[in-house]
């Protein structure tokens, strides 16, 4: 374990923050950052650390306040902010009773908190408010947790620790935790950390380096030793599954799965609530599921309760693909059935969604489970850090041991758990996953921006070139880890065949396709040359339907529904004259999206059309269909490109000027399933009557 403390780091921070912040808190954001930047410590909003610190009221008088990690913040990117100030001495007198109530907990840390809009204050904020010291680290170090989680946890960790800690068996976080650390405490007054069993490890000191320093010893410690008695692990395999051979099975496995986890609503326009699939095929996870003991040592718990919300109490196995549906049935009729055991008879919670969150498959590896990609991905590091320590409980001759059931139940549906997971409000495309084809242009650019701020995780599908690159560094600044650049050509089936394949790949599947990639070019008729109407006719039309065909393969394997949401042209309805071979090619293509409507809907399908007139540019990004037909639209009309803009915009009857931004909403009008609507066209061009659908 590295000691990442740094003099000149720390001053540094200290010149950015104390002033503001005060000295005290501004180290407490420093060493949470180094805590939170080693994966070893903590995960995705692990851990929590905290300082007690002197602060002024309105009135002027100074009282003592404990600041603890907010809910909703990770430690590898905290700030001050992202601390919650509390009155320190209420809550510490709260150590002089017995018993209490988690709701009235809950109540006691909201209002004895100095700002009502601070974030919620950390599940084990009375933990930090029972102990004395300055600055308190806790952290779910893979090392104490490889010791800890063994039948013989105790003296692992004892022999690796020695007498310096104080050894707590698993107690239920919150007050009970709270008040059993305190008492610990109180008979080891000399100890330099406390470990929590199946939870993780507890230091403190009078500074901050003191307390970073004790969890980087104690962990340093417990690593020397599972490394000083461990053995190279050997297992028994029933097969050895090469890694690409298994990519290629979950390739063609992926989309089925996806739909087989997704749970039906009981509403006709969105019938189900989908789910976004993060794989782990590795080596290390091949070995595991072909494993003779597989089930045995994958079935298992957390690590440590903290990991619940994100991976449920157990994972799921499937044995193959034809097992999938009775799998997944199996296991959320045991979760529903655990919870009607295990929950209050007087006022039980609401379940929460009983969808598995990791599955292993033999021949295939781990596949991760999320609303969103963000909370797969998630998942994926938590299964990640489990696997290692696992691996680290057998090189030391160990059995893995998690929690029992009823410990793990009372954490997963905690107050402050279920509170937490309320605040979280769902976008209405959050679990979705399309493809925009000609996403590098103008208007594809706009409709992937349009999708992304609604939730989407969206593959943008072009030609490969600085348009496609700029576009991907854009976009990944604001919606990170939901844009996903794909190089297709449309023309080739075998591109588009890879490029879906890189969306199931990456999340599971898709649900919205937008053949959007097209190519105009001027001509009268007798200057139209065949090459290249049949250069228009090979993007256009059979760029179209390749993309048609492919999508409905993928939907049917899924079998789940979705959309398809064709970027058409007002010249299907209105074409103009030396645009021969672009309104002939795009009528044929917008045919092809008619027909698709008709033959998709059997399962659950819809296409319908978007016509916009004329989009020049999406901000600074200019429309490579106007470049190519834009001077011969000036020439014959004496106009320069910005005349040539307003001579549109005034030909329609709302004097409207049409940007990517109008066309992306006409798109999130159907993908949103606004209406109950299939094979409709929505113009968007302010109003051309020659141009109206009929």
């Amino acid at each position: 374990m590295i000691n990442r403390w740094s003099d000149h780091d720390a001053a540094e921070t200290l010149e950015r923050l104390s002033s503001r912040w005060g000295e005290p808190l501004a180290l407490r954001t420093y060493t949470s950052r180094l805590l939170g930047a080693d994966k070893g410590l903590v995960l995705h909003g692990g851990g929590n650390t905290s300082v007690k610190a002197r602060r002024r009221t309105l009135l002027g008088t100074e009282v003592m306040a404990l600041f603890v990690k907010g809910s909703g913040w990770d430690l590898d990117a905290i700030e001050p902010e992202g601390f919650t100030a509390l009155d320190w001495q209420p809550l510490r007198a709260l150590d002089a009773l017995p018993h209490l109530d988690d709701a009235v907990m809950v109540n006691e840390l909201m209002i004895r908190r100095f700002d009502a809009e601070a974030p919620t204050p950390s599940i084990e904020t009375l933990l930090h408010a029972f102990l004395p010291h300055a600055y308190i680290d806790h952290t779910h170090a893979d090392a104490i947790l490889a010791l800890t989680n063994q039948p013989d946890g105790e003296a692992r960790i004892r022999a690796a620790l020695g007498d310096e800690v104080a050894i707590l068996p698993y107690v239920h976080p919150g007050f009970e935790l709270a008040k059993a650390v305190s008492i610990l405490h109180a008979a080891h007054p000399g100890c330099k950390g406390m470990v929590l069993m199946k939870h993780g490890l507890v230091t403190w000191g009078a500074s901050a380096r003191e307390s970073y320093d004790a969890t980087i010893d104690l962990v340093s410690r417990a690593e020397a030793y599972i490394t000083r008695i461990g053995k190279p692990v050997s297992r028994s395999l029933r097969r050895v599954t090469a890694v690409n051979v298994a990519r290629a099975r979950y390739l063609d496995l992926a989309p089925r799965l996806r739909g087989a986890l997704a749970l039906p609503t009981g509403n006709p326009d969105h019938p189900h609530a989908r789910c976004v699939l993060v794989p782990v095929i590795t080596r290390e996870t091949l070995n595991l599921v072909d494993a003779e003991n597989g089930p045995e040592l994958a079935i298992t718990p957390p690590l440590t309760s903290d990991h619940l919300i994100r991976t449920r109490n157990l994972p799921l196995w499937i044995d193959d693909a034809a097992s999938i549906p009775t799998a997944i049935a199996e296991f959320q009729h045991h979760y529903r059935e655990r919870f009607q055991r295990l929950s209050s008879v007087s006022q039980p919670p609401k379940i929460f969604d009983p969808t598995p969150r990791i599955l292993f498959m033999p021949g295939i590896g781990a596949i991760c489970v999320g609303r969103t990609a963000q909370e797969a991905a998630i998942t994926r590091d938590i299964l990640w850090q489990t696997l290692q320590v696992k691996e680290q409980i057998a090189a030391m001759g160990g059995t893995y041991q998690g929690l029992e059931d009823p410990d793990l139940f009372a954490m997963e549906y905690f107050p402050l758990q279920i509170k937490k997971l309320a605040r979280l409000r769902e976008k209405p495309l959050a679990r979705h996953i399309a493809l925009v084809t000609g996403a590098a242009g103008a208007i594809g650019a706009g409709i992937c921006r349009g999708l992304l701020e609604q939730g989407c995780h969206v593959a943008g599908a072009d030609l490969a070139g600085e348009a496609l690159e700029t576009l991907t560094t854009e976009l990944n600044v604001w919606a990170p880890g939901r844009f996903l650049p794909v190089v297709m050509d449309v023309t080739s089936p075998e591109a588009v065949s890879a490029g879906f394949a890189a969306l199931v790949e990456q999340w599971g599947g898709v649900d919205l396709v937008i053949p959007n990639a097209g190519l105009a070019h001027v001509a009268a008729l007798d200057e139209l040359q065949p090459a290249m109407f049949q250069r228009l006719q090979r993007v256009n039309v059979e760029g179209t339907l390749l993309v048609l065909a492919e999508a409905a393969r993928i939907f049917k394997k899924q079998a789940t529904g979705g959309d398809i949401v064709m970027i058409s042209t007002k010249n299907v309805f209105a074409p103009g004259a030396r645009f021969g071979a672009y309104s002939a090619t795009k009528a044929a293509a917008h045919q092809l999206a008619r027909i698709a409507s008709l033959e998709m809907a059997e399962y659950g399908v819809r296409v319908n059309m978007v016509s916009p007139d004329g989009v020049f540019s999406d901000g600074a990004r200019p429309s490579g269909l106007w470049a190519e037909v834009g001077p011969d639209r000036m020439k014959a009309r004496g106009l320069d490109a910005d005349g040539l803009q307003e001579y549109y915009r005034n030909r329609n009857l709302l004097k409207a000027r049409i940007t990517a931004a109008h066309v992306s909403e006409a798109v999130l009008f159907f993908a949103t399933r606004r209406t109950p609507t299939t094979g409709a066209t929505l113009p968007v061009d302010g109003g051309l009557p020659d141009a109206t659908p009929r």
